[in-house]
């Protein structure tokens, strides 16, 4: 089973990726960091039972992300009429372990 955090640490974590100060980012370059960064993850936890380490990735992205969405501007983001976030970051190119 995976440890649960990588071994040397290099690179941006997920939460610096996603922080306030890149509200100014367009979102496909946004999305585009955040993937190269979740694969990454994936390479890591791809060994052993790694469904759990990967349900809480994508639970922790996907929140943070939808979070920074809405607090972006004093209009905030909102996915068209009868679409979720979920299927909208999806249809935006982001990865899903």
């Amino acid at each position: 089973a995976p440890s649960g955090r990588p071994s040397n640490g290099s690179g941006p974590s997920l939460r610096e990726l996603n922080r306030g100060r890149r509200y100014c980012y367009p979102i496909p370059m946004l999305i585009e960091d955040l993937n190269g960064h979740l694969n990454g993850w994936a390479n890591y936890f791809r060994f052993g039972y790694s469904r759990d380490a990967f349900r809480q990735i994508n639970t922790y992205v996907r929140d943070r992300l939808t979070q920074h969405l809405k607090r972006r501007s004093q209009r905030p983001f909102r996915p068209p009429e009868g679409v979720t976030y979920y299927q909208q970051l999806h249809r935006l190119g982001l990865v899903y372990l």
